[in-house]
């Protein structure tokens, strides 16, 4: 019997077919405590079940998911304890884990928002079919955090230095840039995607080859716009492959007066606009990302997140999150507010285990696989 619905994730049964549907609209389907509970338990049950071969993966209204309800994180945080954010996360990377590991495949179709924790139940999926609304984004470092949910792993395997940039800048993409990127698999017109939708729900199996075949069916290829940032790889290359965030910046305005490019400009714009704690722990998360398999990359991210959510160097995120999603006056006071006065010290702190006696360490079960390959189509 497959778990029952909660109303805030609708699951429905088609043939060997599971579609799972993000039922928070008003939301933008932020993921809630519950809803990543509901998907654990969705997952696991599935992957034991020979009855099920397929999982789609959709939202419900104009979004997919535009992140995890941070919100509700921190009110439980200032009412109760940082422990109920340590809960979340914990539920939240465990599922990421599950997802990049899953035996069968996941086809994620991604319309509208898709943005931080929207990232982390599909980009870590095998199938990734974006479409003509889609907007994808890591904007963490505007709210104090970082590009978290195994971001890390996926970001550094971006082509180049341009999930630096991605991460650094929390910069918006569209379906053709996450195509030719790698972030997704597929472009399907939103008018063909009920038909692919419902061809999925016709199948018999889990070969990836046999589904990649029917999405192939509905998929076109999207040619980039001119003014993407991707057609400038060379320039993001060069300023993103510096070895601080001080000289990154440093090189983006030494390129700006050459090019009359906007993503540069806005660039620099959100660099400076965000948390500089924010920043330095961002870059170094990535850089060690590139050399780490998944799970490694979420349990080093659950400990820079239990920091986060304790305060314990820096309550930026607690100011960001006031700042843009509760008082929303979009003016947050960073402290420490330069990037000078962040200590590569305090950056190391973040990595380590946290000194609290009932802490401990991100648990990850014995899987089969090491997450998946992201295969740009430059």
């Amino acid at each position: 019997m497959p778990p029952a619905d909660s109303d805030q994730v609708l699951v429905e049964a088609n043939g060997v077919t599971r579609t799972l549907v993000l039922n928070r609209p008003k939301q933008l389907n932020a993921l809630s405590s519950e809803m990543i509970t509901c998907f654990l338990r969705c997952f696991t049950a599935y992957e034991e079940d020979d009855g099920v071969k397929l999982l789609i993966v959709k939202g419900k209204g104009r979004a997919f998911c535009a992140g995890g309800d941070v919100a509700a994180v921190v009110r439980s945080i200032n009412n109760d304890s940082w422990k109920y954010g340590a809960h979340f996360f914990r539920n939240e990377f465990l599922l990421n884990y599950i997802i990049a590991t899953y035996s069968k495949p996941q086809v994620s179709l991604l319309t509208g928002i898709v943005m931080g924790g929207g990232a982390g139940v599909s980009i870590h999926g095998r199938f990734r079919v974006v479409t003509d609304s889609t907007v994808f984004a890591m904007p963490e470092t505007a709210l104090g955090l970082f590009p978290d949910i195994g971001a890390s792993y996926f970001l550094s395997r971006l082509p180049g230095f341009y999930g630096e940039y991605v991460g650094l800048t929390g910069v918006r993409l569209d379906a053709a840039e996450m195509l030719a990127c790698g972030l997704a698999t597929h472009f399907v017109s939103s008018d063909r995607l009920s038909l692919l939708e419902e061809s999925l729900k016709k199948v018999d199996t889990s070969d990836p080859f046999a589904i990649c075949g029917i999405i192939d069916q509905y998929s076109q290829q999207p040619s980039l716009k001119e003014k993407s940032a991707l057609n400038r790889l060379e320039i993001i290359n060069k300023c993103f492959s510096k070895k601080t965030v001080e000289e990154i910046i440093a090189s983006l305005e030494q390129e700006a007066p050459n090019v009359a490019d906007e993503w540069i400009a806005s660039a620099i714009q959100s660099m400076r606009k965000a948390s500089p704690t924010s920043m330095k722990i961002s870059l170094r998360s990535i850089r060690e990302g590139r050399t780490q398999t998944v799970g490694e990359c979420l349990r080093r991210e659950y400990r820079m997140v239990c920091h986060v959510m304790r305060g314990d160097f820096s309550r930026d995120f607690f100011e960001g999150c006031r700042a843009i999603l509760l008082d929303r006056d979009r003016n947050p006071k960073w402290m420490p507010p330069r990037l000078e006065e962040v200590h590569d010290e305090v950056v190391e702190k973040y990595f380590s285990k946290v000194d609290d006696p009932e802490w401990e360490d991100l648990d990850l079960p014995p899987r089969r696989s090491h997450g998946r390959r992201l295969v740009p189509k430059l």
